[in-house]
C-alpha cells in the first residue's frame, strides 16, 4: 500500500472517531450502557471506575484491525485504520483522563481558547449526574459554553449535581 494513502487513512480515522465517540457517548453510554458510564458521573473513590471498561471495549476493534492488517494478510489499510483508532484513544486519554479529570498528576494549565472551551464543555457535561439532561457529548469538539449553559437552563437544570462545599 502507498504510505501516503495509509497516512491519509490514519488521519481520516482519527477525525471520524470523534463522530463515533459522540454517537457512542450520547446514545450508548447515556443510553443502555449507562450501567457502566454512571460511575463516571459519580465521585471516584479510587483509581478505577466501572466506566473504564469502555476503554477495553473500544480497544478491541483497533487491536483486531491492527492484527489483521499486519499479521493475518488482510488489506493493509486495516492496520492504518486500527492505528488511527488507537491514536484517537491515546488523544482521548490525554485530554479526558489526564487534563480534564486529572487522573495523572500534571501541572498543565490551558492557555488556548480551544483547550479552555473543550475543558469547560466537558465540565458542563459533568454537572449533570443523571442519564438524561446532559449536554456536550464530543471529546475534541464542543459547542460554546454559553450555548451549553443555555441548554442546561432550558432543561430546567434537571439532574444538576448539588454544589459541594460552602459558598
Amino acid at each position: 500500500m502507498n504510505p501516503a494513502l495509509g497516512i491519509l487513512l490514519f488521519f481520516v480515522t482519527i477525525i471520524l472517531m470523534e463522530g463515533f465517540a459522540y454517537v457512542a457517548h450520547r446514545w450508548v453510554m447515556h443510553g443502555p450502557g449507562w450501567f457502566l458510564h454512571k460511575s463516571h458521573h459519580s465521585p471516584r473513590t479510587g483509581n478505577w471506575e466501572l466506566n473504564d471498561l469502555y476503554a477495553v471495549i473500544f480497544a478491541v476493534p483497533s487491536f483486531v484491525l491492527l492484527l489483521g492488517g499486519v499479521h493475518l494478510g488482510w488489506w493493509q489499510g486495516y492496520a492504518w485504520i486500527g492505528a488511527g483508532i488507537a491514536a484517537y484513544g491515546a488523544i482521548y486519554f490525554g485530554f479526558h483522563d489526564v487534563i480534564v479529570h486529572k487522573r495523572l498528576d500534571t501541572r498543565y494549565i490551558p492557555k488556548s481558547n480551544y483547550m479552555k472551551r473543550i475543558i469547560q464543555a466537558h465540565r458542563l457535561h459533568h454537572v449533570v449526574e443523571t442519564k438524561q439532561g446532559t449536554v456536550s457529548f464530543g471529546f475534541l469538539w464542543a459547542p460554546a459554553p454559553e450555548t451549553l449553559k443555555a441548554q442546561l437552563k432550558a432543561r430546567g437544570n434537571a439532574g444538576i449535581r448539588e454544589p459541594v462545599g460552602r459558598f
